[in-house]
């Protein structure tokens, strides 16, 4: 039996990743300046070229020129993108143009996080609290999941896969390879689904659950949505595999193999969790008496009795709350060592293309700096142990140094790019002929009556718009405003959940609201063909959101319809502005010149409206009710206390165009309600 177990726990193994051919699906070929961008770059790439910088406009087809690049050198690439509504709408887009490769999305899976921190200067410290959105951690196991398995594989991440992700060498090594007709005792099987954290469940069946019926072991695999794997033994033998339908049970097909990964991408070997808390216990001891020499009484006691309980939680679950802070010897890696990344997940002969590198780089550059401020102060006053230094993200050193061949695609490249790469292509000609927006610079004084103006005949003319503030609040504020005067507005900041930013987004698209008010989550990338309108308030206020990068990112919103135009309210024009429209009449002068040549009618964009894959989230199944039913659910929820769940659904009837006032007054419902005071 113990041979048999050794086999079945395949600890050590190296699953080998099964061979796949990228096949690119798109209704369109390669026009404008993109045949010679992919043949430039595919070179560049063939040939060795670490680096490679895209300068594309925007409307120019980046992605499609990307996906080209992709299918022509047949490597498995991560994108990495900025944000996660940017990275969405990637992921989208790429499946779209590969329906029958692995395209993954791999973002934080955080809807809400607060570190944990402390103030020295008002004593104050702040626990950790978050909110982990369970379809996106089910996105995160699928994408490494077919980084082990497969080879034409596409994951579209944010910058945040630099954070310290489970050891590959536990993930892998952990994994448990079932083959049809292999001998495993049964409680074998359930002892290693357990060592994997996955929890027994015969009543609630749920990701990351397993139940027993008989001779019947079902397994809700991490990576799945709505789909399991029914085991079914015959003695010590496993006698068929099937997937099924997890809300039925009905077999949907019978498998020969499958390989179950652990539950959770920071699961640890028992002997490894064992070994751990013997050095956990050595570091509090010489720590503690460094803070007692030092005479630091109080920090040395609160330190004794955080770590304690941890390593008390640990060797009674073989987890605890804050684990990541001990993952250096969770992990067995010396000091200084990189943490290990989504980037260990990736062969060899990967490919990285960074989107609008202008802002990753940089994102890149400061992730390390403020997270090991915050651990550092931990550490001094007794709250960490000063080994939870080492759960942090890569060094921009360090990814600089690991990472592979790398294209770097921008419509405004910054300089650090343009200094390292070998190869420099521009795609400037648009196919479709479009020119970039022509623009107009108004005064500020009286800018709402005329922005009101300019939206009526927006409106009229079928187009949506984009409005771009300095401030959450004032996006907010301005939303309401609209809201307040007619017009069907929303607005979107980073308080807005993942999720709920991409549905904004496609119901900008739809219709079902005509005017989008928002900070920096409007400017990179953000595909909007219908987008006719882009109003800049504060255009004149140099700073990072209104540099010259900014704002020829935010012009290039309305770069996709034929009727495209800005208004920059400004009572001056700036080195910036200056710089901004300089660029642009460079661009419309290359783009007209090329379509009178070429005897090219400009015509507007036309993409379909892409979805993100999502399970029944709160998002979802509030969808489905009325404006009167959530508001009485939204008072339900204060009344019992559940403020969390009732601020979600204020922001849902936000969403739907309430302001404060018809919030506070229920006014909204009497359309639904008879209450003759409202």
């Amino acid at each position: 039996m113990t041979d048999c177990l050794e086999l079945f726990r395949g600890y050590g193994k190296t699953i080998q990743r099964r061979p796949g051919v990228f096949q690119l699906h798109a209704p369109f070929q390669p026009a404008g300046d993109q045949e010679n961008a992919i043949s430039a770059l595919t070179s560049g790439i063939e040939n060795g070229e670490k680096n490679q910088v895209l300068l594309g406009v925007t409307g120019s087809g980046k992605t499609f020129t990307m996906a080209n690049v992709i299918q022509n050198v047949q490597r498995t690439t991560l994108i990495l993108a900025p944000n996660k509504t940017l990275a969405a709408q990637l992921y989208g887009e790429m499946k779209a143009f590969f329906p029958h490769n692995a395209v993954e999305y791999f973002v934080s899976y955080y809807d809400y996080y607060r570190p944990e921190a402390y103030m020295p200067s008002s004593n104050t410290y702040i626990e950790k609290e978050a909110t982990i959105n369970e379809q996106i951690e089910r996105m995160r196991h699928s994408a490494t999941r077919a980084l082990l398995e497969r080879q034409d594989v596409v994951v579209v991440a944010s910058v945040s896969c630099i954070y310290g992700l489970g050891a590959i060498e536990s993930y892998q090594g952990l994994a448990v390879p079932i083959v049809r007709h292999q001998h495993v005792p049964l409680m074998g099987f359930l002892r290693q689904l357990s060592d994997l954290q996955y929890k027994r469940n015969d009543m609630d069946f749920k990701r990351g659950a397993f139940r027993v019926r008989g001779d019947r072991v079902d397994v809700f695999p991490a990576h799945y949505e709505d789909r399991a794997w029914s085991f079914s033994f015959f003695g010590s033998q496993i006698e068929s595999i099937h997937e099924i339908d997890v809300l039925t049970g009905g077999k949907i097909a019978p498998l020969d193999d499958v390989t179950i990964y652990p539950n959770n991408h920071f699961v640890t070997p028992g002997p490894t969790v064992q070994q751990a808390i013997i050095h956990i216990e050595k570091e509090l001891a010489q720590r503690i008496t460094q803070l007692r020499d030092e005479n630091r009484l109080i920090e040395a006691q609160r330190l004794q009795e955080r770590v304690t309980y941890d390593l008390e939680t640990l060797r009674t679950t073989g987890i605890c709350a804050g684990i990541e802070n001990y993952s250096c010897y969770l992990t067995g890696r010396p000091f200084g060592t990189p943490p290990p990344t989504l980037f260990e997940y990736l062969p060899q002969n990967a490919l990285v293309i960074a989107d609008e590198s202008h802002v990753a780089i940089p994102q890149l550059r400061g992730m390390y700096l403020a997270d090991q401020t915050r651990k550092n102060t931990l550490a001094h006053y007794g709250f960490r142990l000063p080994s939870c230094c080492h759960n942090r993200p890569l060094k921009f050193e360090e990814w600089d140094d690991m990472r592979p061949p790398t294209l770097f695609v921008s419509a405004t490249p910054g300089p650090w790019e343009l200094e390292q790469s070998e190869c420099i292509v521009e795609q400037i000609i648009r196919p479709t002929g479009l020119l970039d927006p022509e623009y107009t610079i108004h005064p500020s004084h009286n800018q709402m009556e005329h922005l009101r103006s300019e939206i009526e005949k927006t409106i009229t003319q079928g187009g949506r718009i984009l409005v771009t503030t300095l401030t959450k609040r004032m996006a907010e504020q301005l939303s309401e405003y609209f809201t307040e005067v007619g017009f069907k507005a929303r607005y979107m900041h980073a308080d807005i959940d993942t999720l709920a930013r991409i549905a904004l987004i496609a119901d900008l698209r739809k219709g079902v609201f005509d005017i989008l008010v928002g900070i920096n989550l409007l400017r990179e990338g953000l595909d909007i063909p219908e987008c006719q309108l882009v109003a800049i308030l504060d255009a004149d206020k140099e700073g990072y959101l209104r540099s010259k990068t900014s704002l020829i990112q935010t012009m290039g919103r309305a770069a996709r319809h034929v009727r495209g135009h800005v208004i920059l309210y400004a009572d001056k024009t700036t080195l910036s502005m200056q710089a901004a429209l300089g660029e642009t009449t460079r661009r419309r002068q290359i783009q007209w010149e090329y379509n009178i040549k070429h005897g090219i009618t400009p015509r507007s964009v036309k993409s379909p409206l892409l979805h993100i894959e999502h399970s029944d989230s709160d998002h979802d199944t509030w969808a489905t009710l009325s404006d009167a039913q959530l508001y009485q659910a939204m008072t339900k929820a204060a009344s019992d206390m559940a403020f969390e769940q009732a601020g979600k659904i204020k922001r849902a009837l936000e969403y739907r165009g309430w302001t404060a006032a018809d919030i506070a007054l229920g006014c909204k419902m009497r359309e639904h309600v008879d209450e003759p005071d409202c």
